[in-house]
């Protein structure tokens, strides 16, 4: 069939009641900051139910979090410890109480907006869905092209985050022995796609954040980094970005299987460019090959001098693997280069 677009119209659900969501805010002191987040959480989704989670703060931010949720009732679930026991086990603590359709994790520094829940909602039904992040905090851009409203990645963040209950339930909480950051979330990511989920950014949906304050030392976090890292690659494999070249000659109609094959090693964490002439990048934006995961970029190749810009940018990324995508194409001879067949060996089997 080759590769189509990851995201086709959903139907709609006409005469089914909306679906069921919990927003697990995790929080620790800066009473100031939550209660920004859960005002504009209630004023933007008055529909959910929030599970707040009092990670150990001091007593003034408790007092505020108790006069926050007593008046909601049981649309509210306060949960509190003791004691700071980090972050993710905050969340996994959060999540274990949740028994809605979907878990939406929102960090105490991030401000929701108007709109902001039904999209990511419509797209957590895949898997995991994360909004556009704003502001001076935003952990990430995100780089949506012209007719994409939705485009799979393997980049998420705790900022916010959206979980359906079927993944949750397959998978269970967040591994917090890793660094409750990058290497922690790509380990989740990858758990959901070896069971078939899919992860997104929803440009539907957009959320403004603060700078986060950072504690600890840098090379504290530095060396959890390095060890959670570690634990990954043993885990799911060493990433490897490459760069795919199918020759001026090959038919870009014709390259759907390959493309598939790409997507599939994008989900599995590698990173391609696609090196591409004026003709062939013209035919992937139109088939929206450009928006297919943020892992797979589009470089379109000068038209005067399409080898030299080839070899420039070879030379100028060391660490990329150069991929020969189609019979009869050629890298310069300086350069070498794998056939594509290997790349589909390290990808394997759909």
């Amino acid at each position: 069939m080759g590769a189509q677009h990851p995201f086709p119209a959903q139907p709609l659900r006409e005469n089914m009641p909306s679906p069921t969501v919990d927003i697990i805010v995790p929080v620790w002191n800066n009473h100031f900051e939550a209660r920004t987040c859960l005002s504009a959480i209630l004023t933007h989704s008055p529909e959910a139910r929030l599970i707040i989670v009092d990670n150990g703060s001091n007593r003034q931010t408790q007092l505020v979090l108790e006069e926050f949720s007593e008046p909601l009732g049981e649309q509210c679930l306060f949960l509190y410890s003791e004691k700071n026991v980090g972050h993710v086990r905050a969340i996994n603590r959060g999540l274990s109480r949740s028994d809605s359709d979907f878990a939406v994790i929102v960090r105490p520094h991030v401000t929701v907006t108007k709109g902001w829940l039904g999209a990511l909602l419509q797209a957590a039904e895949r898997g995991i869905a994360s909004p556009v992040f704003s502001g001076e905090g935003a952990p990430f851009s995100s780089p949506f092209v012209r007719g994409c409203s939705l485009i799979e990645t393997s980049a998420v963040s705790f900022s916010v985050l959206a979980l359906k209950r079927e993944l949750h339930l397959q998978l269970g909480g967040f591994d917090e022995q890793l660094d409750g950051g990058e290497w922690c979330l790509k380990d989740y990511v990858s758990r959901a796609a070896s069971k078939g989920f899919r992860t997104c950014i929803t440009s539907g949906s957009t959320v403004v954040c603060d700078r986060e304050t950072i504690l600890g030392s840098d090379e504290r976090r530095r060396e959890q980094a390095r060890a959670s890292r570690s634990v990954h690659v043993e885990r799911w494999g060493a990433g490897h970005h490459y760069g795919v070249y199918f020759g001026r000659n090959a038919d870009a109609n014709g390259l759907a299987d390959a493309v598939e094959i790409i997507l599939r090693g994008a989900r599995q964490g590698h990173r391609f460019t696609l090196l591409l002439h004026a003709s062939q990048a013209s035919v992937f934006r139109r088939m929206g090959w450009n928006g297919l995961h943020t892992s797979i970029e589009l470089r379109t190749l000068s038209r005067f001098a399409p080898r030299h810009d080839l070899r420039r940018f070879c030379l100028s990324h060391p660490d990329m693997v150069a991929v020969l995508g189609a019979q009869g194409a050629a890298f310069n001879e300086r350069i070498p280069a794998i056939p594509f067949s290997t790349v589909l060996c390290e990808i394997g089997p759909p």
